[in-house]
């Protein structure tokens, strides 16, 4: 059974990257971890509006953390390895990996990302939109 688009009305238009975005992103895996925030940082005089993503990646160093840039989508990559020549009486806090990804509308700016108490920052700048009118010159044919 199919599901119908959102996207099927006749005047939306050149939509078709959204929805398949839309459905890449309902088919990623929910796993909660690492917890994370998304938080507006609003403008300053000298800055414009900002967002910030917080990720929690207690026990990962910077070199066990990867932020990358692939076309739209901002990918976290967390890789730690297990040390064998530690002995446990109880393991509580494993060594894992996690990817997280979020997709990034077109415009949007990663201006840089930092790791302080266990939490990786990532601040992303967002456009301002341009108003944009244009006429449109009508062309005569005579049939």
């Amino acid at each position: 059974m199919t599901r119908p688009s959102p996207f099927g009305h006749p005047f939306l238009l050149g939509f078709d990257e959204i929805e398949q975005a839309l459905d890449r992103v309902s088919k990623a895996a929910n796993d909660g971890y690492p917890p994370y925030n998304i938080e507006r940082v609003g403008r300053t005089d000298s800055e414009p509006e900002r967002l910030r993503i917080t990720l929690a990646v207690a026990g990962f160093t910077r070199d066990q953390l990867d932020v990358m840039l692939e076309e739209n989508q901002l990918v976290v990559r967390g890789r730690q390895i297990d040390d064998k020549s530690r002995q446990f009486l109880h393991r509580g806090i494993a060594a894992r990996q996690f990817q997280r990804a979020f997709l990034l509308a077109d415009g949007m700016e990663v201006l840089g990302a930092d790791l302080s108490n266990g939490l990786l920052s990532i601040d992303l700048a967002r456009p301002e939109p341009e108003r944009v009118i244009r006429k449109i010159a009508i062309a005569a044919k005579d049939v």
